[in-house]
C-alpha cells in the first residue's frame, strides 16, 4: 500500500476514533437535556435503545465524507463539523430502526435491531411495541436536526445546513417507498429503473452527496458551483456500494457484517442479486430461490444453497465486476477535482471507492 493510501487510512481512522468519543459524550448528556426522559419507563428506554443502536459500530463512512469534503477546501478544522456529523449519524440510526421495522429484522450491528428489543420488553404488547420502535426512530431523525439547529455558525450558513439534512430526509423517505413498490412489484421494475432510483436516494444522495455538501458548507464552499461533478460521484460510489451490500447479504460473512446471511432474500427484497439469480437460473435451480425469496422462515441450509446455485451460475462474479467498475468510474471522476480542491483530500475520494469493492462489512 503506498504513502498516501497509510495516510488516507490513518485519517479515516482518526475521524471515527473522535466521533465516536463525541457520540458516546453526546448520549450521556442527553438524557438529562430531555425533561419528558424523566416521565415513566418508556421515555428514558428510548433514549437508551437509541444510544445501543447508535454507538455499536456502524462504519461512519458519512462522517469521513463530511471531514473530507470540508478538507477539499480548507486544511483547517471548520466550525460546524461536530454538529453536522452528529446529526448524519442520528440520522442514518433513523433510517436503521425504521428499515428493521420495514423488513422485520432481528439483528442489526452484531446485537438486536430496535424493533426486536422492543418486542422483547413488551411479549405481551405487540402493537405497542411496534410504536415503541417507531417512536425511537423519530426521535432519532428529530434530533439529527435539533442538533444542526444548535450550531454556533452564521444563520444563512446554519440555514443552508439544515437544508441539506432536510432534503437528504425527504430523499431518503421516498427511496423507501419506492424501495417498498419494487418488493411488492417487481414487475414495475423491468428495466432496472426503479433499482437504480432506488439507490439514488437511498444511498447517492443520503450517504454521499449529503455529507459531501454539509462538509462544503461547513468549510465556506458553496457546493452548488460543483453539483453536477459531485453528483456524478455520488451516484456512481452509491452504485458500487449498494451492490457491494446486496453481494455482502449473500456471500459475506455473518460474523463480520452483524446479521445473518441471507437477510434480503428472506425479507423478499428484488435487490440486484436476487434479481440477476431469477434471470439465470432454471429448474429446480429457479424454484429453490424463489421459493426462498419472501420465506422469513427459509432455513440457513437453504440459503447456503442458494449461495452455491449463485457460485455455480457464476452470478458472484459478474455482480463484483459490476461494482468495480463503477468504482472506477467513480474514482475516475475524484480525479478530476485535483485542477480546483486540496490534492490529498481529493486523493481520498479517489480511494474511498476502491476499498469498498472489498468490504467484508
Amino acid at each position: 500500500m503506498s504513502s498516501s493510501a497509510v495516510s488516507a487510512l490513518e485519517r479515516l481512522v482518526g475521524h471515527r476514533r473522535r466521533f465516536d468519543a463525541a457520540f458516546e459524550k453526546y448520549f450521556a448528556e442527553l438524557a438529562g437535556e430531555l425533561d419528558g426522559a424523566r416521565l415513566g419507563r418508556f421515555p428514558p428506554r428510548c433514549v437508551e435503545l437509541l444510544a445501543q443502536l447508535s454507538l455499536r459500530g456502524g462504519k461512519r463512512i458519512r462522517i469521513a465524507l463530511l471531514h473530507e469534503a470540508a478538507g477539499l477546501v480548507s486544511g483547517a478544522k471548520a466550525p460546524g463539523l461536530a454538529e453536522a456529523a452528529l446529526s448524519l449519524e442520528l440520522l442514518h440510526s433513523h433510517a436503521l430502526v425504521l428499515d428493521d421495522i420495514m423488513d422485520d429484522s432481528p439483528m442489526r450491528r452484531g446485537g438486536p435491531s430496535t424493533y426486536y428489543a422492543c418486542r422483547e420488553d413488551l411479549p405481551d404488547h405487540p402493537q405497542a411495541a411496534l410504536g415503541l420502535a417507531m417512536m425511537v426512530g423519530d426521535l432519532a431523525g428529530f434530533l439529527a436536526l435539533r442538533v444542526l439547529s444548535r450550531a454556533d455558525l452564521p444563520a444563512d450558513r446554519r440555514q443552508a445546513m439544515i437544508d441539506v439534512q432536510l432534503g437528504v430526509s425527504t430523499d431518503t423517505v421516498i427511496g423507501q417507498v419506492l424501495d417498498l413498490e419494487r418488493d411488492v412489484d417487481p414487475s414495475a421494475d423491468g428495466d432496472d429503473g426503479l433499482l437504480a432510483a432506488v439507490c439514488e436516494y437511498k444511498t447517492s444522495r443520503y450517504s454521499i452527496l449529503g455529507p459531501m455538501r454539509l462538509g462544503l458548507l461547513a468549510a465556506g464552499q458553496d457546493p452548488m458551483e460543483h453539483e453536477e461533478s459531485l453528483h456524478r460521484y455520488a451516484r456512481l460510489a452509491g452504485l458500487s456500494g449498494q451492490l457491494r451490500d446486496d453481494y455482502l447479504d449473500l456471500f459475506g460473512d455473518p460474523d463480520l457484517t452483524g446479521k445473518p446471511r441471507g437477510a434480503d432474500l428472506r425479507a423478499g427484497r428484488h435487490t440486484s442479486l436476487t434479481r440477476e439469480l431469477l434471470a439465470v437460473t432454471g429448474g429446480d435451480d429457479h424454484d429453490t430461490v424463489k421459493a426462498g425469496l419472501g420465506d422469513p422462515h427459509c432455513t440457513p441450509r437453504t440459503i447456503d444453497r442458494i449461495r452455491d446455485i449463485a457460485h455455480r451460475h457464476d452470478v458472484h462474479t459478474r455482480l463484483q465486476t459490476t461494482i468495480d467498475r463503477y468504482a472506477h468510474d467513480a474514482a475516475a471522476e475524484a480525479a478530476s477535482w485535483h485542477r480546483h480542491w486540496n490534492s490529498e483530500a481529493v486523493a481520498l475520494f479517489e480511494q474511498l471507492p476502491l476499498w469498498n469493492t472489498r468490504r467484508t462489512r
